[in-house]
This record gives structure tokens, C-alpha cells and sequence, in this order.
């Protein structure tokens, strides 16, 4: 099968994103980050399991995203942005997290462990926030959403960095703060 017909056949994309989001959850939850515990203890600097774990996952997926690219495997594309976007997707994101906990990745993986509040609250309210963000959308789209537009600009783009050496760049710096929480115990 080509990678065009991969791409245009519907049913085997939503297999591929079901096969994928489950070895994501599985993989969440093997490094401890569906777990309350560890969440609230990055939240209060006290456990980063969830800061290494996340860092580890940029650090591997960024050079073999990139390497993919490089290979024909998939695309990529920058998307415009704007400040009143992010302002009110970071307010709906961090009030569910302040109120439960998790992030829609570890919820849905805490989900899978059987962590009833993850279910009631973290599902229940993500299903309900979509819903008061659908109603509001026609409004938002015309007056928050739009304001103070940026373009869309990749990381190596920004520095005026060859793509590779923006990676080696980013990812030594991300290894180094990995090491250095490492050598702190933390």
C-alpha cells in the first residue's frame, strides 16, 4: 500500500489514530503520569516524572518527525496563530487542569486505568466544555479569537537556524536540563 493510499483511506486512518492513541495511553500510563499523585506533585515542583517524561517524548519525537519529513513519510505546516486564541485556549485549558488535575491526555489515560474521577470529571467536562465552546464559537470567532494575529513561524525559522542545527540546538539543551534534574535527584 503507498503512503497516498494510507493517507486517503479514512477507515484506516481512524484505526491507525485508535492503534496509536491507545499505545500513547499504555505509554502514559507505564511512566506514572496518569496518576493523580505525580501530576500534583509537578504542579507543586515536588515529582517532575511528568516534566522527564514529556521532555524524553519532544526529544525522540522531534528528531523522528523530522527524519520522516526528510524521508517523504508525512508533511508538515505552520499554522497562523493568534494571541486571543491562545489566550482563551490556555484559560480553558488550565481551568480544567486547576480543577482536576489532568490534561486531556492523561485523563483519557487515567480513564483507561479506571480512575472514576478522571471519568466523571475530567470526561464529563471535557464533553461539556466543547459543548459551552461550540455554542460560544460564533461569537468568539469574530471578536476574541482573531485578535493580534502572528504568523506562522517554525522554531529554526525564528533563529534564522538551518533546520538540523536548530534540532541538535534544542535537543542538547532539553538532554542538558534532563541531566541536570537527574544530578539534583529531582
Amino acid at each position: 500500500m503507498t503512503l497516498d493510499a494510507i493517507r486517503t483511506n479514512s477507515r484506516l486512518q481512524i484505526v491507525l489514530g485508535l492503534l496509536f492513541g491507545i499505545c500513547f495511553g499504555f505509554l502514559l500510563q507505564k511512566a506514572g503520569v496518569t496518576d493523580f499523585n505525580v501530576i500534583e506533585g509537578q504542579l507543586l515542583l515536588t515529582n517532575f516524572t511528568v516534566l522527564k517524561v514529556m521532555l524524553s517524548a519532544v526529544i525522540v519525537g522531534m528528531a523522528g518527525f523530522h527524519l520522516l519529513k526528510q524521508a517523504g513519510y508525512v508533511r508538515s505546516h505552520a499554522a497562523e496563530g493568534s494571541w486571543g486564541a491562545n489566550v482563551i485556549g490556555g484559560l480553558i485549558f488550565g481551568a480544567g487542569f486547576a480543577l482536576l488535575g489532568y490534561c486531556p491526555g492523561t485523563v483519557a489515560g487515567a480513564v483507561g486505568t479506571g480512575a472514576l474521577d478522571a471519568l466523571v470529571g475530567g470526561m464529563v467536562g471535557m464533553l461539556v466544555g466543547a459543548g459551552i465552546f461550540a455554542v460560544l464559537y460564533p461569537k468568539l470567532r469574530t471578536t476574541i479569537l482573531p485578535r493580534g494575529p502572528f504568523p506562522a513561524v517554525t522554531v529554526p525559522e525564528f533563529l534564522h537556524l538551518n533546520l538540523w542545527i536548530a534540532i541538535v540546538l534544542l535537543e542538547a539543551c532539553m538532554i542538558g536540563f534532563l541531566l541536570i534534574l537527574e544530578h539534583f535527584g529531582l
